[in-house]
């Protein structure tokens, strides 16, 4: 056979295997790359060479930059200002508000980071502001869709197109050169759901909603008894608990007061080294007892634990609480613990331990202590800075009752780093608006700069990745390369040029936009771009126009993944606690896809002349 008659056999074996959905996507596009080379259209350096370029580790790292916004509260704290502005009355207010903001995160984070960082805040509202889920949660995922064509940054697909401007020679797509129609496609999308979404989706809720964990902190300090009498307490030049070990601060001469725990002035981490001019002491006591402590031992009151209001005082920007419970089987059943003591790792804090629900212990008389033998379903608080909780609460010995990530997440807005990751954020924009270096360039800059600046280590770099999107671009890259190679693309083009006739270049945008959206429905819409791109810009070629407008056609035909769940992740992400079954999607998602075909076939043109 040959090559050319190779790869219309590979590409209509991967889009039914894609259909099918029974492999993995990766095992999909992995087999398509190495077909290439199996059957000799490519040789095993281009079958691979995907994974090297450029566009796919600016998408990497994008990924990275994304985890960072969320891990720091950046959008818990956009979140709990939609909430705050939405109101309960104004199902318009509600949307235009939930819509604005996934469309601003979604083009500079992408269209998945974007979902799943405002998925949890959408659904916590539509409880709180008793709506269906179902109601908000298909808007924010179709305005996501046209919020993606703000920017460059939006989704993998801007960035392919981009690059194959410059292939083209016809110059790549500036950083916000795409809000020209990602600004019309985004207010038709809002306008099209604020009029008829209302009546388009179903009123129902998911089967399961998530738990409001905002107020989470007040819970656990009111159920352990530390809601009052816990003060926060700074340790001055002058005070005498200077240069004694953690263990060695005494408040026997006070009655009525029990250390909880010395902390690094900074860190907010359990003190490892004697006490310095900085630190802070956590009491639990009466008001009377703790003034009298700070005046006879010089320390300062801090403004967020004066009050001796508990919920502000353990649960704040740099620690936070995490309940757990002692499994069967597990090597700490029968261990002494202690309120107070600090865990064999350094840190983390025991505050309390309860058993059946109440506070359990025996008073040891040589240290005044409430020393507990732990037993299986014992229930502990622990209390330390965020970052020591994801660490150490992965612990088999012990079972988490609630995520810290997830508290933090919903309950911590702008935590630890959140000022730096905005500004990584604004970095890697400036460079790309500008063109000062490549995108993938960017791209590690910023990475690079999230993981020296400690928000994100390594390992938790790595975990943020989508590596599904990562390899399906990379492994069918070289399917374009090939169809470019070995002429398919052109052989298509042809064929698709004869087929709109005389009817010039708007048939041709029209054919390519129902091309794209059809397939973008049924299978992955980058993996979809991946196979139109090379034979637009070739039917563009040969009709003798720019491929420009061609481009930005297709991009825009690739964003109208509206039609079922299985178009985009994140229609799928949204399926279930949506509460959507498959033919709710269409409804609204056909009058978007008809927006989206006219600015793709008409507005297109206007912008970027043929």
């Amino acid at each position: 056979m040959s090559p050319i008659t190779y790869i219309a056999v590979i590409i209509a074996a991967a889009v039914v295997l894609f259909v099918w959905n029974r492999l993995p996507v990766v095992v999909v596009a992995m087999a398509t790359a190495l077909a290439l080379w199996a059957t000799q259209v490519l040789t095993l350096e281009q079958a691979l060479g995907g994974f090297g370029d450029p566009a796919v580790i600016f998408i990497t790292c994008l990924f990275v930059v994304s985890a960072a916004l969320e891990a720091t509260g950046v959008t818990a704290w956009a979140g709990q200002l939609l909430i705050q502005g939405a109101g309960q009355e104004s199902r318009t207010r509600l949307l235009l508000l939930t819509m604005s903001l996934v469309a601003l995160l979604t083009a500079m984070i992408s269209v998945n980071g974007a979902v799943a960082a405002l998925l949890p805040v959408v659904m916590v509202m539509a409880m709180r502001l008793r709506r269906k889920s179902s109601q908000l949660l298909m808007p924010l995922v179709f305005s996501a869709h046209a919020g993606s064509m703000l920017a460059l940054t939006g989704t993998p697909v801007n960035v392919l197109v981009s690059e194959a401007g410059l292939d083209a020679g016809v110059g790549g797509f500036a950083f916000l050169e795409f809000a020209l129609v990602g600004a019309p496609l985004l207010l038709g999308t809002m306008a099209i759901i604020i009029l008829f979404g209302e009546r388009l989706l179903p009123q129902r809720n998911g089967a399961k909603m998530p738990a409001d964990l905002s107020h989470h902190a007040r819970t656990l300090v009111e159920q352990y008894g530390l809601a009052d009498g816990v003060f926060r307490m700074r340790v001055r030049a002058t005070s005498s608990y200077v240069g004694l070990s953690p263990s060695q601060v005494d408040l026997s001469a006070f009655p009525g007061l029990q250390l909880v725990a010395v902390h690094e002035g900074e860190s907010a981490a359990p003190l490892r080294r004697p006490v310095g001019d900085g630190d802070h002491m956590l009491v639990r006591g009466t008001a009377e007892a703790a003034a009298s402590l700070a005046r006879r031992m010089h320390l300062a009151f801090r403004e967020d634990g004066a009050s001796g209001q508990g919920e502000e005082t353990l649960f704040n920007r740099r620690s936070g609480l995490a309940e757990v419970v002692i499994p069967p089987r597990s090597s700490l059943i029968g261990q002494i613990v202690f309120p107070g003591m600090v865990t064999d790792s350094g840190d983390l804090i025991v505050l309390a331990v309860q058993r059946a629900g109440a506070e359990t212990g025996t008073g040891n008389p040589n240290s005044g202590r409430r020393d507990v033998a732990l037993q299986a379903g014992d229930t502990m608080l622990l209390q330390g800075t965020w970052k020591a909780l994801d660490v150490h609460l992965s612990d088999p010995d012990v079972l988490v009752v609630n995520s810290p990530e997830l508290i933090r997440r919903q309950a911590v807005p702008l935590g630890p780093g959140a000022y730096q990751a905005i500004a990584v954020l604004v970095a890697m924009v400036v460079l790309l608006a500008t063109s000062l270096v490549p995108p993938a360039v960017a791209g590690l800059l910023a990475a690079g700069a999230i993981v020296l600046s400690r928000i994100l280590t390594v390992d938790q770099s790595f975990r943020s990745i989508d590596w599904t999107t990562v390899i399906l671009v990379g492994a069918l890259m070289p399917l374009s390369t090939a169809m470019v190679e070995t002429g398919a693309a052109g052989l298509m083009a042809v064929g698709l040029v004869r087929l709109v006739g005389d009817a010039g270049p708007y048939a041709l945008l029209a054919g390519l936009f129902v091309l794209t959206a059809i397939m973008g429905q049924l299978i992955s819409n980058t993996a979809t771009a991946l196979i139109v791109i090379p034979i637009g810009a070739a039917a563009a070629t040969s009709m003798g126009i720019s491929p420009r407008p061609v481009l930005m056609s297709t991009a825009v035909a690739a964003a109208g993944a509206f039609l079922t769940p299985i178009a985009t992740p994140t229609n799928l992400m949204v399926m279930g606690p949506g509460g959507y079954v498959f033919g709710d999607y269409w409804k609204l998602g056909l009058p978007l896809l008809v927006w989206f075909f006219v600015i793709a076939v008409f507005v297109v043109p206007l912008i970027w002349r043929f």
